[in-house]
């Protein structure tokens, strides 16, 4: 039994990889859904609520997990390779320039192509125009941090007009961009910005500040785990027709020989759990890992198109990767990294700003 472990653990590994290939490439930037509407008489069946149940139960055992660790990840941090509290800092100060520039990028896209937040919403007459201008505004504003939280609120009403302009369904899916929203509000475009320069006044108090990365994160998880269901779990005839088209059930060559519905259903599980685990906050370094690996596989056969849409994604990632939420000095390294002038962001601070609740 001990010598057959390594052989299982290489086999549940490989059937996570192959699953993840499709499960983090979004079937509708690249196959029209139009005739695909959300089937949930499909998703009642036996198979797929066993495969949610499964991620959900999952995600109960991994939340528990969690808890007894008291929030500490199981891979260690940046400070066991050698970065102390002031190099954290350095790197708090500067995550507002990754993760703005890496919404700009796609923003910008999809204002200058009268896209409604992503490749697959397309806009027509008046709201086209009105939309494509707001994400033009928002993306500019993010990348050179001017009036950053009023773009910040701009954001979040063009993701609220998603509703009424492209309905529930799509605008669900981008809630990755309402949480940058939120942490642009509540944090700020950090000391490399215009605003730091020329509208201190407009820069959010530490006591928001402290609280950015929640939305950041569960922007992010709950855009997962509704593309886990919108595009798999409740839409298997979408899913099954993209693998037609694009045939990333690889699991024959490797002589498993999975059934495209099965692996469906497999990869949405997968996706789920990482939404899941995002969203509440689940060992955050691990499933950021996992995540990653998928996220960059498909990159070859989808191209610029799911680069540019995966950006903000990208930029979260990075930030996630690295906060800390068990370890006490996080929140108040954020704070000093956030608060600190752009010429000091390179030195020691000359005192340490006092301890924040780390969220």
């Amino acid at each position: 039994m001990i010598g057959r472990a390594p052989t299982a653990v290489a086999f549940a590994a490989l059937l996570v990889t192959l699953a993840t290939r499709g499960a983090e490439a979004h079937e509708k930037w690249f196959f029209d859904s139009a005739g695909h509407p959300l089937r949930w008489d499909l998703f009642s069946t036996p198979v797929p609520l066993a495969f949610a149940g499964l991620a959900i139960a999952a995600t109960i055992g991994g939340g528990l997990l969690w808890r007894a660790r008291r929030g500490r990840d199981f891979i260690p941090g940046p400070e066991a390779f050698g970065a102390t509290s002031d190099r954290l800092r350095v790197f708090y100060g500067l995550m507002p320039i990754i993760v703005g520039v890496h919404a700009a990028v796609p923003l910008l896209v999809d204002g200058t192509h009268t896209l409604y937040l992503s490749p697959n919403a397309p806009l027509h007459g008046f709201a086209a125009y009105v939309v494509g201008v707001l994400e033009t505004f928002v993306a500019l504003a993010f990348f050179y941090g001017a009036l950053t939280r009023l773009s910040a609120i701009v954001l979040a009403l063009v993701w609220v007009s998603g509703f009424f302009l492209v309905g529930p369904e799509v605008t669900l899916e981008n809630t990755t961009l309402l949480g940058i929203a939120g942490f642009f509000f509540l944090a700020g475009r950090g000391p490399v910005a215009i605003d730091r320069v020329l509208f201190p006044k407009l820069e959010p108090s530490e006591a928001l500040a402290r609280y950015a990365i929640v939305p950041l994160r569960v922007g992010l998880g709950v855009s997962l785990t509704v593309v886990a269901f919108t595009e798999k779990f409740a839409n298997l005839p979408l899913a099954l027709d993209f693998l037609k088209k694009y045939p990333l059930n690889f699991t024959h060559a490797f002589g498993i020989a999975l059934p495209d519905e099965i692996f469906v259903l497999f990869a949405a599980t997968i996706e789920l759990v990482i939404g899941l685990w995002i969203a509440f906050g689940i060992f955050p370094r691990e499933i950021i890992l996992v995540a990653w690996l998928p996220f960059n596989l498909t990159l070859s056969i989808f191209n610029v198109t799911e680069l540019v849409g995966h950006l903000p994604i990208y930029g979260i990632m990075a930030m996630l990767l690295v906060w800390e939420p068990g370890r006490p000095e996080t929140a108040r390294d954020w704070i000093a990294g956030l608060t600190r002038s752009a010429p000091a962001m390179f030195r020691p601070p000359r005192e340490e700003p006092e301890a924040a609740v780390a969220r």
